[in-house]
């Protein structure tokens, strides 16, 4: 799959939780646009930044994209809820793994 952005890429990140990725951008609007997977769909656009996204990091817990631009600026932005019914599961499934 491809998909034409119309805009520079300047990093990208998967969502552990989420079959969506997160694509940071340049020229023309510094913005980070959110994609589900495998479609390519865009799923929304994050605006903010003045000047080109440089870097972009995820949180620990997969909520909170941070990016750092050229305009001298890191923003948080939280995008991915967190689905604790999931999280409850795969931890009682994993401790009871290490029971046995």
């Amino acid at each position: 799959n491809s998909i034409d952005t119309k805009s520079q890429i300047c990093g990208v990140l998967w969502s552990k939780e989420h079959r969506e990725l997160a694509s940071g951008h340049g020229y023309s609007q510094n913005q980070i646009t959110l994609w589900k997977y495998p479609n390519l769909a865009k799923v929304t656009e994050l605006n903010g930044h003045t000047q080109r996204v440089l870097s972009m990091a995820m949180s620990p817990d997969g909520s909170t994209i941070v990016s750092a631009a050229g305009d001298e600026t890191l923003r948080f932005w939280r995008c991915f809820a967190s689905d604790e019914k999931t999280k409850k599961m795969k931890r009682r499934t994993s401790a009871a793994g290490r029971l046995t």
